[in-house]
Formats: C-alpha cells, structure tokens, sequence
C-alpha cells in the first residue's frame, strides 16, 4: 500500500442508494486473490452494454468523471456480502477515496484495510457533495478534514489504528511487522522471567 497523506482530486458522484457489493464487482469476477486487474471489473454490469462497448449513460463513464480519484457515493454503500474484491476493484479503477452519508460496516472495515478511504460525511456535507459534482477536494487524513474548493471545510473520524495504517501506508500485518523489534524484546524479557 501507499502512504495516504492528502488526496487531491475531483469528485465524481454516484447518487443511488443501497449499492452493493455485487454491483461494484459481481461475484462472477471473485476467482482470483490478485488485486490488479479488477478495476476493469469494477461497476461492470452498469459500465458496459451487451456488446462490450461503454455505456454513456453511466456516470462514470462520462468525461467529466475520467480521472476522478474521489467517489461520492449514495446511502449505504457497500451493503450485501463481504468481500474484499469490492474495495480492490475501487482501488484498482483509480478510486482512492468514497464518502457517504452511509457506508456499511464490513464495506467500510475492507476498505480502511486495504488503503482505501472510506468516509462518512453528515447528511448535509452529503447533500453538498451529491449536488456539486466534480469538485476538486483536498481530503486530509492527519487532519481529519475535507476542504472543499471555497475553502470551507467537514471534518470525519478515522479510528486512530485506521488513520496509522493509511499515514504509514501499511496493513495489519504490515503494522505487525514493524512492530518486530518490540515483539522480540518482549518475548526476550518473558523468557529471562521465566
């Protein structure tokens, strides 16, 4: 993972609710443990027609949404099964950041794990963010802010282990393992205890 300091980017919107994690990447493409590559599955039944061409319909696929790094999405993102491909997809697309007023629980664990923000942000920050679409934001992970393109600013909440893992751009077990040297002190001193 990469540290994630700041993310600087445009907004791009995705206002339906209950999204889930079948609809971000179906579980036909749940074959495999490699990260890259799922973004081109990402969003697949709503990004493509039957011929395989893109569907210009889709938000996403419209020029105004090219190169967005933020996704804003609607009221419970990220619900149904538990999957880590979910996140990866995102990620793997180009989305590093999804902000909700909503986002479900394990959706939102997977995500913080695997270095992708997930946000939840008051009805009213939602309502702004949902109606001025391809914003340029600054989202700051220190901090604990959004600025928004006046420089206003909505504050959110990261678990302190969240926010560590993202600064330091590590995961768990990447967070363990930097841990090693105090690790083997401890089971040093057990064992002259013992």
């Amino acid at each position: 993972m990469r540290p994630l300091t700041q993310l600087r980017s445009r907004t791009a919107v995705l206002p339906y609710e209950n999204i889930d994690t079948d609809r971000i990447i179906p579980a036909r493409f749940l074959t495999t443990t490699e990260r890259e590559g799922l973004g081109r599955h990402c969003f697949t039944d709503w990004r493509y027609l039957a011929d395989g061409s893109e569907n210009p319909a889709f938000e996403l696929n419209r020029p105004a949404a090219k190169g967005c790094g933020i996704l804003v999405a609607g009221r419970n993102f990220g619900c149904g099964s538990s999957r880590e491909h979910a996140p990866w997809a995102l990620l793997d697309y180009g989305i590093r950041a999804v902000l909700s007023n909503e986002i479900a629980d394990i959706f939102r664990s997977n995500a913080l794990k695997n270095g992708l923000l997930a946000i939840v942000v008051s009805d009213a920050e939602h309502r702004w963010l949902l109606e001025h679409p391809g914003s340029e934001l600054v989202i700051d992970v220190a901090g604990g802010f959004i600025e928004l393109p006046d420089g206003g600013r909505f504050g959110f909440e990261l678990d302190a282990f969240a926010r560590h893992c993202l600064l330091q751009g590590v995961d768990q077990l990447g967070y363990l393992l930097q841990q090693e040297e105090a690790i083997r002190a401890h089971e040093q001193r057990h064992e002259a205890a013992a």
